[in-house]
């Protein structure tokens, strides 16, 4: 009984709280009023409104939308408030919760009480990753450059995180090196660092919000590095001048902004030296140094800038010539004759007298024939110190021009080859001719004889400006064959050089140096003759 009681009493007060509602919101004489649809809905935002068609008793002071995530919301809820007064009127929702169900109704106020609208719902979008897009690359350097992004939406979730990440695989990831440059949407820049000259990377901006991380579109560049060149000694000419230069065969990805040589005196002329700026780019490139001192060794390092720093060339030197006198085109010549009456132009270069053309001799100084072969192409590898002399392929025509072709074992015969106070350079005695005309690899222009009526085309370099007028008078092989004449002159020397093989010196057709090489000692060379001190 006394259950029944208790449950009789709640059923009595539920009715009497819903009657009062219903008094209060349906109290007659409060305005009428009907609730939008709600559009525009985002992750935490919409808009709804409503339509005050009747005023009710009194005019209508206040009107909104409240909304709540329980149904029926009232304006003891989330609410905005407007002005008074009756038709239309729209409202933004603000502070919304993303992805969760709210409940609107429009409301109006007069002096009576609060009427509703109907009651409409909607749902928030959910936050989503951000939109963004990568910078292009700038400020590109050896191990560094410069990039960024731009996040255009953050889809409703606050950015927490953003920057660059890079690798040398495509579609990187922040697994891989990645900047971080703060928080928030809009335009950043990114710095990258510790990167690897001459090496091509791949760039994408990425941004991350409770949805999680997005990245932007992919860029790609390649480091720049030093410039990659080589040094070249183009010629030298008198005693005071010299043409250098060098070859940039790379530009490091980057434009070279200047090119040239720095020179002097000592082996590290980028230190201690001139430096002689020679244009910019790539390709070789080559200027004339003037005022130099004669006989004097200089050093030439090439050099070429970029954005990523300087590159340099080999160091390599050259020896100027030891005056102008010596090569004065009014040469004079002195004459000698060998034991056979032919007599042969001589001129002195430097501290040597030498004579001006090849040994025509068949006869040693003593006054003994040297023998020669029947047939002129007899294979002679088999004799243990042969001792012949030929002329070129056994045509004596080919004397007058070019000399003879004699064994090594002739050439240094105690009975001597060369005419009375002359003799078989030495290896040494060689090279003090070609160092005072300034090193090998030059040396050659100024003892071949110029034009190609006795050299082959193009009779590179020649110049003939120390009267020697060096001729190309081949040489014979062991074997028999004779080979290379008018393109190759092959000398000998008296010093032996490794492998019991003699040196000698040779000119080419188509190179300015002098070459210094060993020959085998049966091989036909042509002799030129230098006076004793």
């Amino acid at each position: 009984m006394n259950n029944l009681i208790r449950i009789s009493g709640v059923i009595l007060l539920i009715l009497l709280i819903f009657l009062i509602h219903s008094c209060e919101v349906d109290k007659p004489g409060t305005p009428i009023i009907t609730t939008a649809i709600v559009t525009e809905i985002t992750q935490t935002t919409s808009i709804s409104g409503g339509d005050v068609t009747n005023e009710g008793v009194s005019p209508v002071v206040s009107r909104g939308i409240c909304w709540d995530i329980s149904a029926n919301p009232t304006i003891a809820n989330s609410k905005i408030v407007e002005s008074g007064g009756s038709g239309a009127f729209t409202c933004r929702l603000t502070q919304l919760t993303p992805n969760s169900l709210y409940y609107v109704r429009a409301y109006a106020s007069n002096s009576v009480g609060t009427g509703y609208g109907n009651q409409v719902s909607f749902t928030t979008s959910q936050i989503a990753a951000p939109v963004l897009t990568t910078t292009p690359i700038t400020s590109i350097n050896e191990t560094t450059a410069v990039s960024g992004g731009n996040i255009t939406d953050d889809k409703g979730g606050s950015i927490t995180a953003r920057g660059v990440c890079w690798s040398t695989i495509t579609n990187p990831t922040l697994v891989d090196s990645k900047t971080t440059d703060g928080t928030g949407t809009e335009i950043f820049t990114s710095s990258l660092t510790s990167l690897i000259g001459n090496t091509t990377y791949y760039v994408r901006a990425y941004a991350t919000n409770s949805a999680g991380t997005e990245y932007g579109n992919q860029v790609s560049f390649t480091t720049i590095t030093i410039p990659t060149v080589s040094t070249t000694l183009v010629a030298t000419f008198t005693y005071n001048s010299a043409i250098v230069g060098g070859i940039v065969s790379s530009d490091g990805n980057a434009t070279v902004i200047e090119r040239g040589v720095h020179w002097g005196l000592s082996e590290n002329p980028e230190t201690t030296g001139t430096k002689f700026q020679i244009g910019d780019g790539v390709g070789t490139f080559s200027t004339t140094l003037t005022s130099l001192n004669p006989n004097t060794t200089y050093y030439v390092k090439a050099y070429a800038t970029n954005n990523a720093g300087t590159g340099y060339g080999n160091t390599m030197s050259f020896t100027t010539k030891l005056n102008e006198i010596i090569f004065n085109p009014s040469l004079t010549y002195g004459i000698v004759t060998d034991i056979d009456g032919n007599e042969y132009k001589t001129i002195t270069i430097g501290t040597q007298t030498w004579m001006a053309e090849n040994l025509r001799s068949t006869k040693y100084n003593s006054g003994d024939l040297i023998g020669t072969t029947t047939p002129s192409t007899l294979d002679i590898r088999s004799e243990s110190s042969p001792k012949y002399q030929w002329a070129y392929d056994g045509d004596e025509s080919n004397v007058a021009n070019y000399g003879r072709l004699y064994t090594w074992y002739v050439a240094t015969d105690s009975r001597n080859v060369c005419p009375t106070a002359w003799h078989l350079p030495t290896d040494a005695e060689w090279s003090t001719l070609t160092t005072f005309l300034g090193g090998e690899w030059q040396a050659g222009g100024s003892m071949k004889e110029t034009s190609t009526a006795h050299w082959k085309s193009p009779n590179t370099g020649a110049t003939n400006e120390t009267g020697f007028t060096a001729l190309p008078g081949g040489f014979r092989d062991g074997d028999g064959d004779f080979v290379d004449i008018g393109g190759y002159g092959h000398w000998w020397s008296s010093t032996i050089g490794d492998n019991n093989h003699p040196w000698e010196r040779c000119l080419l057709y188509v190179q300015p140096e002098v070459n210094r090489a060993r020959f085998n000692k049966e091989g036909g060379f042509s002799v030129r003759c230098v006076r004793d001190y």
